[in-house]
């Protein structure tokens, strides 16, 4: 198999390193980027689970909202399920099949089976979620509990007025 480089038009055959003025907020943002664990996940992972959706998070007036981008996978292989107060999302995403004659060059996609789970807060009324699959991406919304949901209360005044 023949390896395919990259060459960006201002880049030097060799790979010479060159440096470039020190720059503090260039550093701070590479620091706070900087997740000691992710260098781990390949000696945690477990077998056959090497597809990983990242989730947005966000809690609304109204609602707490769980996003995940999960392009090519289907309705049928996704599940996601409330036990107490912890939501779990599961699912799946098959390779495609292989074909002998074909030559691969990069094989970058990921496949296989992920699972998150979630601890809920206690006004999470987990007897109504939703789940919907778009465009691929899943949504799914939690609504918080009629008493958790704020609502204005009006201030009266203390002062009667003198008859």
């Amino acid at each position: 198999m023949a390896d395919i480089a990259v060459q960006k038009k201002n880049e030097p055959e060799t790979s010479t390193i060159t440096r470039r003025p020190w720059d503090p907020f260039r550093s701070m943002r590479d620091l706070l980027r900087w997740d000691p664990f992710q260098e781990m996940a390949p000696l945690l992972a477990t077998p056959g689970q090497t597809f990983a959706p990242a989730f947005d998070v966000k809690e609304t007036k109204d609602s707490f909202v769980f996003k995940a981008d999960v392009p090519g996978i289907k309705e049928q292989d996704l599940e996601v399920d409330v036990a107490g107060n912890r939501l779990t999302i599961s699912g799946k995403r098959e390779d495609e099949k292989e074909d002998k004659s074909e030559t691969f060059y990069t094989y970058e996609r990921s496949y296989g089976s992920f699972r998150r789970a979630f601890t809920l807060p206690a006004q999470a009324d987990t007897a109504h979620v939703k789940a919907e699959i778009k465009n691929g991406e899943l949504t799914v919304v939690v609504p918080k509990t009629a008493a958790a949901v704020a609502k204005r209360i009006p201030v009266a005044s203390g002062d009667k007025p003198k008859a």
